[in-house]
């Protein structure tokens, strides 16, 4: 016999991991912030444990929680791709869509009314995943992945959509303390765990030394890292086209003027045996012209 918690409780879950906030995650799941508190405790209840910590505006997790997140985040995908590609079955006008996690919420979401806009007879089905999309296994059409430059998969055309320029950001309040790099001695360091070398890269862009760019804290992804930075726990290292709403927005600071550009931009990958297809030759071209990219 399977031994499973609530489905809802693993969703309030993974929302509240993503945003550390369970306001946040209520929103994303359309329940109250009490809905989602109390699917958590029936969860940590049902699991013997804690999850989070809960401070007085925020909340962060636990070892086990950290854990655990790490544990069924790949089990969850492939229930989702294996829904989606079931789903895509039955529906020709289905199209799937795998889509690295930070890139779909700070950048393509914003867009998801113009996109329903320009394909109203389309059923757009996204999943999210950090590790490259497996066309032939789970289904996809497309996939936005971080790729090196130059990558070449054969079978598959690749755009490149996004170049990844990334610098140091944090809350209004935060950056009133932090007029020079030597300032980001005295603060802490916000890490995600998909880049674990973006501090270490960045001070060598800028030419620092004598401090620990190892030190602070580490996040699961890079959402979660960039909403503790708008929380005021410390500064992150935030990706351009992905934190800029939020320096428009007044939620976040850039700090000083240098900026260190990836060698992995997002890419846009489709095999070349369905690029036939008038319908996802079509999506292609509205990424590609969303991005700015010249077809």
């Amino acid at each position: 016999m399977l031994t499973l918690p609530s489905i809802s409780g693993l969703k309030a879950f993974e929302a509240s991991c993503r945003y550390l906030s369970f306001n946040q995650a209520a929103e994303e799941l359309h329940v109250t912030p009490g809905a989602v508190s109390r699917q958590i405790q029936s969860l940590e209840q049902f699991l013997g444990k804690s999850l989070f910590h809960r401070h007085h505006k925020r909340i962060e997790l636990t070892a086990v929680g950290r854990q655990y997140l790490a544990e069924i985040t790949l089990p969850l995908e492939r229930i989702s791709a294996a829904s989606n590609r079931i789903r895509s079955q039955q529906d020709k006008n289905a199209l799937s869509l795998c889509v690295y996690p930070s890139f779909a919420i700070k950048w393509l979401l914003p867009r998801w009314a113009d996109l329903y806009d320009t394909f109203p007879d389309l059923d757009i089905q996204m999943t999210t995943s950090l590790n490259p999309a497996d066309f032939e296994a789970q289904g996809f059409d497309i996939s936005i992945d971080v790729m090196a430059y130059g990558t070449n998969r054969k079978g598959y055309l690749i755009d490149r959509l996004l170049d990844i320029d990334t610098y140091p950001v944090c809350s209004p309040e935060i950056a009133e303390k932090i007029k020079t790099p030597a300032d980001l001695a005295n603060v802490t360091l916000l890490h995600e765990s998909p880049r674990p070398t973006d501090w270490q890269r960045w001070f060598k862009e800028a030419g620092i030394e004598g401090m620990d760019p190892n030190q602070g804290l580490t996040f699961e992804s890079a959402n979660m890292c960039v909403q503790a930075a708008i929380e005021g726990v410390g500064v992150a290292i935030g990706i351009h086209e992905l934190v800029r709403q939020d320096i428009e927005a007044g939620r976040l600071v850039r700090l000083f003027g240098i900026s260190r550009k990836s060698g992995f931009p997002f890419q846009l990958a489709i095999s070349r045996r369905t690029l036939k297809n008038p319908r996802i030759q079509a999506l292609r071209d509205w990424f590609l012209e969303q991005a700015g990219v010249q077809n």
